[in-house]
């Protein structure tokens, strides 16, 4: 089990299509994935759990991933925080 924390930085936070970028990549590796604010914890697969968390920008997360690919699925998500998501289109600036 790998856990990492990452603070947003992003204007927007994850709400409506980061989010959704988010939980499509997350969705593409085969471990277990969450993301825990504060107390509150959800799948990082889930569109809707992630959009219950209201994380926005300044946010303090935790994501941990367990299972065959849990070191690529944090490399791959930390990664895809780190860049500038963009609310009114599918891409990712760097």
């Amino acid at each position: 089990m790998i856990s990492r924390e990452i603070q947003i930085e992003n204007k927007v936070g994850l709400y409506a299509k980061p989010a959704t970028q988010f939980t499509q990549c997350a969705t593409s590796f085969r471990s277990d994935i969450y993301v825990q604010r504060n107390e509150k914890r959800a799948n990082a697969k889930s569109l809707l759990g992630i959009l219950s968390l209201a994380i926005c920008c300044g946010t303090t997360i935790t994501l941990t991933a367990e299972g065959p690919d849990e070191k690529e699925a944090i490399e791959a998500l930390e990664a895809l925080l780190t860049k500038e998501l963009d609310e009114n289109s599918s891409t990712v600036f760097a």
